[in-house]
Formats: C-alpha cells, sequence, structure tokens
C-alpha cells in the first residue's frame, strides 16, 4: 500500500462505498509476506516514499524469482540490484516487460509511469571502467522519477576534460561523483560547485586501491565542503540519497 492506496481507501469510506469494518480491515492488511527466506515489506514505500528494493547478490536465482513475483501483485514499480543474466531469465518468466541493464547489474520493472522531476541529477564518472556504478545509480534514480544526466570520462588525468562539461554539472540540483583510484575527482567537482556533492568509491585500480579503499579514504578526507560519501561501489546508495534531496 502507497499514499495513494490509502487517500483511495479514506475516499472510498467518506463516499460510504466502505463501513467502518471493511475500512480497517482494508487499512490493516499485513503489511509484509513471511515467504520462508524473505520477508516483503509492503509498507516501505507508505512509510519512506520509495518500495522496497531487491539485492539480488547472495540470493538463489529461484529466491529472486519469487520475490518479484510476490512483489508484482501490488504493482508497485520493482528494482532489484546486483542481478546476473541468469535471475533475469527467470524474472522474465514471470514478468514479460522486466528489463535489464546488464552493465549496472539491475533489473526494472516498470508497473506505473512516474513523473520526471524538471530538476535533475547529474552522475560524473571519472573513468569508462567506472560505468557498471554509473548504470546502478541512474537506473536507480530513474525508476524513483528523476531526470539524470550522464558525464562519462572527466578523471583529473585530463581534468579538461571536466570543464568542458561543468555546464551542465552545474545546473543539476545534487551531483554523484563516481571515482577509483586514487578517488580525487569527488574534491576537484566539490570545489567548483555549489551544489550537493554524492561521492561514490569505486573498487577500481591497481593493488594499492585495496579494492577501492583508497578512493573512500580520500573521499571521506576531501577538503572540499559539501561533499558526502556513501560506500565503495554503492551506486544505488548515492542514487537514493540524491533523489531524496532532488525532490525537497
Amino acid at each position: 500500500m502507497d499514499k495513494n492506496d490509502l487517500q483511495q481507501i479514506l475516499k472510498e469510506f467518506q463516499d460510504g462505498k466502505l463501513d467502518i469494518n471493511e475500512t480497517v480491515n482494508s487499512i490493516c492488511e499485513k503489511p509484509f509476506e513471511d515467504m520462508g527466506f524473505a520477508a516483503i515489506d509492503y509498507e516501505r514505500e507508505l512509510r519512506v516514499g520509495y518500495p522496497e528494493t531487491i539485492y539480488c547478490k547472495g540470493k538463489t536465482v529461484l529466491q529472486v524469482q519469487k520475490i518479484v513475483e510476490s512483489m508484482l501483485k501490488k504493482e508497485n514499480n520493482i528494482l532489484a540490484t546486483r542481478a546476473n543474466i541468469e535471475m533475469y531469465t527467470a524474472v522474465k518468466k514471470v514478468c514479460p516487460d522486466a528489463e535489464y541493464n546488464e552493465l549496472g547489474r539491475i533489473i526494472t520493472i516498470r508497473r506505473h509511469k512516474m513523473q520526471l522531476t524538471e530538476s535533475y541529477i547529474a552522475i560524473v564518472a571519472a573513468g569508462t571502467s567506472d560505468l557498471p556504478v554509473v548504470e546502478e545509480a541512474a537506473e536507480t534514480a530513474s525508476l524513483f522519477g528523476n531526470r539524470v544526466e550522464r558525464v562519462i570520462d572527466v578523471g583529473v588525468a585530463g581534468i579538461h576534460r571536466l570543464f568542458a562539461k561543468m555546464d551542465i554539472i552545474r545546473k543539476a540540483k545534487v551531483i554523484i561523483v563516481v571515482a577509483g583510484m586514487e578517488g580525487a575527482l569527488a574534491s576537484v567537482v566539490g570545489g567548483l560547485v555549489d551544489k550537493p556533492v554524492i561521492a561514490v568509491p569505486t573498487s577500481i585500480g591497481y593493488g594499492a586501491n585495496f579494492g577501492g579503499l583508497s578512493a573512500l579514504l580520500c573521499m571521506l578526507n576531501s577538503c572540499a565542503s559539501g561533499v558526502s560519501v556513501v560506500n565503495i561501489d554503492n551506486g544505488f546508495g548515492a542514487a537514493y540519497a540524491a533523489s531524496m534531496i532532488n525532490k525537497l
């Protein structure tokens, strides 16, 4: 149930189409489904504004398929992150209109269209190797009803490329910066804009990158104000926060 569902129930009660018991039963519908291996939180969107997202890594193909099948009952948009092609194939069997971004490893199901925001989220990537995280963020933000602009391969090794795109970046309401290696791009962007910057360190880099730890520490120690940092490779988390900011 989302806010629209609740408003519809209360309107039907107000119009006399539902009696008090029917109204109470509708509102008190079980808020989650216990599937044994998962408990699907149907009221997440009513509480926080966004439906529950399926994190697929660590789940079996069958578990992902069953979770999606359960969530389809509520006609909500569905987002499944870190999904492989086998999971998508299984989901496609229960939902033929499911879409898959292979690079971003993300499954999307759009049951209802959302009005896109006039303002947009800029997703700025240091390198092409960071694109899997970029695509995870972009698909998430888009499904949540945000306009998205991508700015790709503008890392500090060729900083003139960034300067050529500053008009797009500065017009965004919030900026996601995705970078591996030493993660310096977030600090550079943070020092050039008057918008909130959400930095995403990626696991891209040679050995001393420590799987993204060097980029994470660099971003956390940024001398540029207004830079917040999410976890390594967490494009979803960055897009979720950016969406909340963009819709304020």
